[in-house]
Parts: structure tokens; sequence; C-alpha cells
């Protein structure tokens, strides 16, 4: 399964979801580093069948609006430490992989999964 990890979410995360086995990406190593706009992240990640991982909201109207990004993995943790987010996506993981094999949408917050 292929990611594309957005610009206020860290590269450590890339590395840890490269390690549970995703072909992970973040936007820093896009053309435009992590000032590429939205509609170009989610046209790359549509052309490459690929989820965004955001917590940004505005892929979400895009997601619910125009279908694109096709896929996507909204973090709404609020503000955590990295070290948090890491724990919680190596506590989820399992469940992250298969609503996303499920659904479309799918939220990750403090106290688990959505799947919209």
């Amino acid at each position: 399964m292929k990611l594309i990890v957005d610009a206020q979410l860290p590269r450590r995360l890339v590395l840890q979801l490269r390690q549970f086995g995703f072909e992970a990406k973040h936007t820093c190593g896009l053309e435009s580093g992590n000032r590429t706009p939205d509609d170009t992240i989610a046209r790359i990640a549509d052309r490459e069948k690929a989820t965004v991982v955001t917590k940004d909201s505005d892929f979400v109207n895009s997601h619910i609006i125009s279908a694109s990004p096709k896929k996507l993995l909204l973090i709404s943790t609020g503000n955590i430490s990295n070290k948090v987010l890491l724990e919680l996506f190596e506590r989820h993981i399992g469940a992250i992989t298969l609503a996303l094999n499920e659904s479309n949408f799918v939220e990750l917050n403090q106290q688990g999964l959505v799947i919209h």
C-alpha cells in the first residue's frame, strides 16, 4: 500500500510506515517539497493510487466534495508529541491497514480509528 505523508507530520512517521511494510514518502520528497499545494498532492496520490496521510482538514473537504484525494487517512489527535503519534500508529497499524483496505476515508484519533 502506498502512502504520502503530508508536511505537518514528522518524517520519522515515513520511516516507521516503511518498517510496517508500506511504500511511504513524505511531501518533503516531492518536487516542490513541503510547499507542494494540497491539490497537487491529491493529484499525485490519485495518480499513484496512494493514500494521503494528513492532519489538514482541507483534504477532508476536497475528498468529500471532489473525491480527490481518493483515499485519505486523517490524523485528528490534536497536538501530541511525535513520540506519542508514532506509538499511536504502532498500536493501531493492523487496524489502520484493514480500514484502508475497506474504506476510502479513515480517521485516527487518540481513542482509535473511525471509518467514514
